[in-house]
């Protein structure tokens, strides 16, 4: 098994009001991936996610275009060592 990893995840463009958490939890629950997704004040989305260092790059992947609505800019990622402190992957409100 390999190492587990974070991955921080800043998403910018038209990504609030497309259904972009949604699909984000969906797409990173089937990846087998902890975290959580939410909405940030200035427009952004930003998607905190442990698990594999190969489902976590499926999700990034993923986040450069988001569900069919959205308009991703720009994905900033930043690597971290798993905490382990998520149960499952949630929307944060």
């Amino acid at each position: 098994m390999s190492e587990m990893r974070r991955v921080e995840i800043v998403v910018t463009g038209r990504v609030q009001g497309v259904f972009y958490r949604d699909s984000t939890r969906r797409t990173a629950g089937g990846l087998g991936l902890t975290g959580i997704v939410r909405n940030l004040p200035v427009g952004d989305v930003e998607i905190i996610a442990e698990g594999s260092e190969d489902s976590l790059e499926a999700l990034v992947r993923w986040c450069r275009h988001g569900p069919p609505a959205a308009v991703v800019k720009d994905a900033a990622v930043t690597w971290r060592g798993a905490t382990g402190e998520f149960k499952g992957f949630q929307i944060r409100y």
